[in-house]
């Protein structure tokens, strides 16, 4: 039997303090301790194209994936292959899971989210909202 180990999820990207901050916001993810508040490891996002620099956000609670943001010369070609489902409406079922998947949605989009469409509720899945971040990385609220 394999043993548990930690996880931590690694996005390739432009700019790694702007999209820590965006996680952050939408998993209410921190800063890890003893980091400045840009959690700037390596050059940062001011650092030459290649030097790379790194942002990480933590789960305060130690429940969740740390997440690592590391730049990357090459800008995103194509959809993801993996990608994050923040369960927003876990539970919910029906028009009170579009409510609260169309509230969060709009919070998000707040922060600099795009909303790219909605996946309505069929005979197997309920609906999900697909997303994209500030570096056009989609993702699914569900």
């Amino acid at each position: 039997m394999a043993t548990v180990r930690e996880l931590q999820v690694t996005f390739d990207c432009a700019e790694p303090v702007r999209l820590a901050r965006f996680w952050c916001e939408v998993l209410g993810y921190v800063v890890p301790p003893g980091q400045d508040e840009a959690a700037v490891e390596g050059g940062g996002d001011d650092a030459p194209e290649d030097q790379p620099g790194g942002a990480v956000c933590v789960d305060p609670t130690g429940a969740g994936p740390r997440l690592y943001f590391q730049r990357v010369p090459e800008g995103k070609v194509v959809k993801n292959r993996v990608h994050l489902d923040v369960r927003a409406g876990t539970g919910l079922v029906g028009a009170e899971r579009l409510a609260t998947l169309e509230a969060e949605g709009a919070r998000l989009v707040a922060l600099g989210a795009t909303r790219v469409r909605l996946l309505p509720a069929d005979d197997e899945e309920e609906s999900c909202l697909v997303m994209q971040d500030v570096e056009g990385n989609e993702f699914c609220l569900d």
